[in-house]
């Protein structure tokens, strides 16, 4: 524990960012796994969780919870698992 207040006042910031940073993360977490449900059982008619998916992921890069990259690599896997069920539907 630091003794100084601009120590102090920093690890009370960083404890709030914590808090905040670990519900999106779980948002995110929470919501990639419906569309995957979603994109398993009905691939027709999830481009609007994907949407929703896509939506939160991009919120959560632009405010610094996720890298770029990270951010990126998501929203492409669950393209992919998209395009893939819906292939597999058509045929």
């Amino acid at each position: 524990m630091t003794k100084n207040l601009s120590g102090k006042k920093r690890l009370r910031q960083s404890e709030k960012k914590k808090v905040v940073n670990q519900a999106t993360k779980s948002k995110i977490k929470t919501v990639v796994k419906k569309a995957k449900a979603v994109i398993e059982t009905q691939p027709t008619t999830a481009d609007d969780i994907m949407r929703q998916a896509v939506k939160i992921i991009d919120q959560a890069a632009a405010k610094g919870v996720l890298h770029a990259n990270t951010a990126a690599r998501k929203k492409s896997r669950l393209a992919k698992k998209l395009n893939e069920a819906k292939k597999k539907e058509q045929k």
